[in-house]
């Protein structure tokens, strides 16, 4: 009976697989499509070298770490967290949105997806409400990109009774535990977060990456203007581009100007009085006057005579 005893087949050891020992950087860029969100940002916004070189920077970074990992060089993912710094206007916003696709394309977050959110959206006004409305918001924005506009509210020393800190405290929490999963983005003026930051040194210590916003200069907001007009569908003049021009030197010089914001707030108000202006003169209108905003539009501002 021995001999209908059999012993199961020796298996063949694997075959072990050449260790990698370079990655083709060039493939692994155009395989990870980063170059279009780039080149989608430079279409974008007029100007800000500094901060579209900044955010080449970090696409770098990202793009390197990619390699190490394809060749098991890579230990922890490098901190992505970020603050925004800079005047209304200046595109922080937008840039937040394509730095969003970035880190989904490169594989850091699951979602290509930005939850912006201000104080109210996260503090509470009585006991117990701040913290669901913070676990609310950071649901929301769980695997993408959490924008936190103005984000110096959330703390008000002067005021006892404020809940900005609990809030503070929770967002801390989930940045460390939940940095794979999360990428939070602080925006707002510059001296007054280097203050926030200063007053809560353990949010100050996990922002990796701080990417400062210039004012757009008098040419670059024409720029923007033609800009805006053209993806309206509409045209300025001869005369209304020279008096978008001058718009423009007077309006920096006042208050509340918001660089490309409030660019953007004029032409909607140009549009606004070119409708009036076909209303009250009636009859057959063609394209080209449906199309074309005056220099009578842009210089019935309130800008020019004050």
């Amino acid at each position: 009976m021995s001999s209908l005893l059999t012993h199961p087949p020796a298996t063949q050891a694997p075959e072990t697989q050449p260790a990698k020992t370079s990655v083709d950087l060039d493939e692994l860029y155009a395989a990870s499509n980063i170059g279009e969100i780039l080149d989608q940002l430079d279409r974008e916004l007029v100007g800000l070298v500094p901060v579209k070189s900044r955010i080449r920077e970090i696409a770098a970074l990202l793009l390197i770490d990619q390699a190490r990992r394809q060749l098991g060089l890579s230990t922890d993912a490098p901190s992505l967290h970020m603050s925004f710094t800079g005047n209304p206007g200046t595109g922080k916003t937008t840039v937040a949105r394509r730095m969003a696709g970035i880190l989904h394309r490169l594989g850091y977050i699951r979602r290509d997806h930005v939850v912006s959110v201000t104080r109210d959206d996260l503090v509470g006004q009585y006991i117990g409400h701040t913290a669901p409305k913070t676990k609310e918001a950071l649901k929301k924005a769980m695997g993408g990109v959490l924008f936190i506009d103005e984000a110096y509210y959330l703390y008000r020393p002067e005021n006892e009774r404020d809940y900005g800190q609990e809030a503070i405290e929770i967002l801390l929490q989930v940045m460390e535990d939940h940095r794979a999963d999360l990428v939070v983005i602080l925006a707002g003026y510059k001296d007054r977060l280097e203050t926030f930051f200063s007053s809560n040194p353990g949010m100050g210590s996990r922002i990796a990456h701080h990417v400062d916003f210039p004012d757009f200069r008098s040419d670059e907001l024409l720029n923007i203007a033609d800009t805006m007009v053209s993806g309206l569908h509409y045209r300025l003049s001869i005369g209304a581009r020279q008096a978008m021009q001058e718009y423009i030197d007077l309006r920096m010089d006042q208050p509340r100007f918001a660089n490309a914001r409030s660019i953007r707030n004029a032409l909607d108000r140009a549009r606004l009085r070119q409708a009036n202006r076909l209303f009250a003169q009636g009859g057959v209108l063609n394209a080209d006057m449906l199309q074309t905003i005056e220099e009578a539009d842009i210089r019935a501002s309130r800008v020019f005579t004050q």
